[in-house]
């Protein structure tokens, strides 16, 4: 038997993916000698930072022994440091934004912090447009001028998003929309009621709730037409349009530069499509606004 292996307890055995990184650290950290709860304490404040050095670094970073790194690992179930790492690097792209946070960052000099945003965002912006055609746009564009009624699906950040495209669309599109679920309300008040001729446009940006899935499957079932809208990293359901955005940032908080563009783009193109229709509301929106004196 392996002496170092049996001195260890595994505080959580389950496998490496059972589990997000940050909740086996928190389950663990009241069972830990002070040692390793330096350690722990540190990944929770700066939990990228394990994918992106290596043990050695971690322990001379932290002030333990690189026995101790070791030790905390085996304590947290996985087989060795690489096996943590990896765990950690793969939720990087789909998980907390603070597996972004690096410490390292905090005393940058702010010109060098804003070229780099500079830089990701204009990268954002050539991957996402350049994987999006004309003709899709224009297919979308006919599918929500063509809608029965629309509607705009998203929960925690997304539904601000759905929010945003919405608003944009109302300048030329007359027809019942909203984002729901209202306060209150549930999606299966709505889905109860969805058929052919309806559009329900998702987002499904990182961390987005299951049930949005569930929906958007039963949308389609029931004949509606679903365009859904996510990052490059997000599991996304099946949808007559896919749109995925780049939203890479070299921070904590996703960069949504393109996915604005991308809505910009959509509101656009229907704009556009929608013809002397669209024109007339917007025309009349225009006099509403004059009449009630309400904008300045």
């Amino acid at each position: 038997m392996n002496p170092t292996a049996s001195a260890t307890t595994t505080v959580n055995p389950e496998p490496a993916e059972a589990q997000s990184f940050i909740a086996r650290v928190r389950a663990a950290l009241p069972q830990l000698p002070p040692t390793e709860r330096r350690l722990g304490e540190f990944l929770l404040d700066f939990p990228g930072n394990l994918s992106s050095y290596a043990a050695a670094e971690i322990a001379k970073l932290t002030g333990v022994s690189n026995a101790t790194v070791t030790r905390f690992i085996r304590r947290l179930g996985y087989e060795s440091y690489e096996d943590a790492r990896r765990h950690a690097r793969a939720q990087g792209d789909k998980g907390s934004p603070l597996f972004l946070a690096a410490a390292a960052a905090q005393g940058a000099p702010t010109a060098d912090v804003i070229a780099t945003h500079l830089r990701q965002a204009s990268d954002n912006l050539s991957v996402t447009i350049g994987q999006i055609s004309a003709a899709q746009l224009d297919a979308i564009a006919k599918a929500l001028i063509a809608a029965r009624q629309l509607l705009f699906v998203g929960y925690r950040q997304n539904r601000n998003f759905a929010a945003y495209l919405r608003w944009q669309l109302l300048q030329a599109l007359d027809m019942p929309s909203q984002v729901i679920p209202g306060a209150g309300e549930t999606l299966g008040e709505y889905a109860a009621h969805l058929g052919e001729g309806d559009v329900v446009v998702v987002f499904a940006l990182r961390r987005s709730v299951p049930v949005v899935s569930e929906f958007a499957r039963q949308a389609r079932q029931m004949g509606a037409r679903l365009l859904c809208i996510t990052d490059h990293a997000s599991p996304a359901p099946e949808a007559d349009w896919l749109l995925r955005v780049q939203t890479s940032a070299p921070g904590p908080l996703d960069n949504h530069a393109a996915l604005f563009m991308l809505c910009h783009l959509i509101a656009t193109t229907t704009l556009q499509q929608s013809g002397q229709p669209g024109r007339r509301r917007m025309a009349a929106i225009e006099a509403s606004h004059d009449a009630l004196d309400e904008l300045r």
